[in-house]
This record gives C-alpha cells, structure tokens and sequence, in this order.
C-alpha cells in the first residue's frame, strides 16, 4: 500500500475481531515505527501486551475506579472489544537535554507510524485514553515503577468486514497555516526607543 493511500484509508476501528499480530509481528512493526523523530534517539517508552484472559484481569483493574455499578460493567468490559491491548508506557529520561514534553511527543509520532504500518498489514487499530491513565488499578497491575505513566492503550485487531468506513474528506486547514514576513527594518538613521521612532542624535 502506498503512504497515500494508507493515510487516506486509515481509520479507527471500534470493532475488532481476531486475528491480532502476532507478538513477533507486532515487534517486527514497532521496530520500524521506531524511527519515527525521537531527539536523542532516547526511546522513552515501552509496550506491555495484554491478551486472551489477561484482558479481564485489566478490565477488573478498569473497574476498580468506577464509583457505581453500571461504571463497574462498562469498564470491565472495555478491554474486550479487541483481541489485544498494547499498553504504551512513557518512561521519561529525567535531568535530559531532551525535556519531558519532548520525550512525549517523540512517542507520540511512533504510536502514529505504527497505527498505519498495522493498517498497511492489514489490521485495524484504535487508540483509547480515558480516566483509566491515571487510575491506580491499571498502575498496580502492571507493576509501573513511580516515574513511569500509561500514556494510552492500543486496540489492536482485523477490522470487523461487516462495518464499512465511509470515505471522508481531506480537514480543511488552510486556516491554521500562515506565512511569516518578518518586520520592515526602521530607516537608516532612526531608532525605536519605547515605541516611538526618533532620529539618532
């Protein structure tokens, strides 16, 4: 598939079904969503992979924060709407030139190549955030040192055939884009004290 086409067709998948990539695939597709900009080459994060049965144990971790009971089910049962969960995990490098905010945005740009590499394999991915982040239950379950942060999780699996994404249209940007002319220089022999232009003595 080409990049284009790949970023063009590119959805996310609230429905997945089996199969997911393979542990080995999926290592084999983040090592080349790896070289996506990382300043410093740090690679601030790692992957904890969660399947089959273990999915429960997180949708128990989920539901461990939900203060009523309908909130308990939900949550419970979010992590089966994929045949994996790959939990990114931000493990900052502190005291670096490379500041936190930058480490962030370097793992950003990997999770976005490896979303469209699994899309050029042929399976559908879906990124999903949400209160769980940040919650203790999913923290103590995946044995996170204290400064290590869940930055998302990665819904991974084949896109169910039975739903249909309808095409879409490029967002109109042109808003957001403007082009920088730098300032007139003051005329020879002036000067700008204050905000007034006056002649040099």
């Amino acid at each position: 598939m080409e990049l284009e086409a790949a970023i063009r067709t590119r959805r996310s998948q609230h429905r997945l079904i089996d199969p997911a990539p393979s542990d080995e695939e999926f290592v084999d597709l983040l090592g080349w969503a790896a070289t996506a900009p990382d300043h410093g080459h740090l690679r601030p994060w790692r992957w904890i992979l969660v399947r089959g049965e273990s999915r429960a144990a997180l949708g128990a971790a989920f539901a461990s924060g939900a203060t009523d009971a309908e909130a308990v089910q939900r949550e419970a049962r979010k992590p089966l709407r994929a045949p994996l969960l790959a939990t990114l995990v931000l493990v900052p490098q502190r005291n670096h030139r490379v500041p936190d905010w930058e480490q962030l945005a370097a793992s950003s740009a990997m999770v976005n190549s490896l979303m469209l590499l699994l899309h050029d394999r042929g399976f559908g991915s879906m990124w999903r955030t949400g209160p769980s982040v940040d919650s203790t239950g999913p923290r103590l379950l995946l044995d996170l040192a204290p400064h290590e942060r869940i930055i998302g999780w990665l819904y991974v699996g084949t896109p169910d055939p039975t739903r249909r994404s309808a095409p879409r249209a490029p967002v109109p940007v042109g808003h957001r884009v403007s082009l920088f002319t730098p300032p007139r220089p003051a005329p020879a022999g002036a000067r700008l004290a204050e905000g007034i232009t006056s002649p040099v003595p």
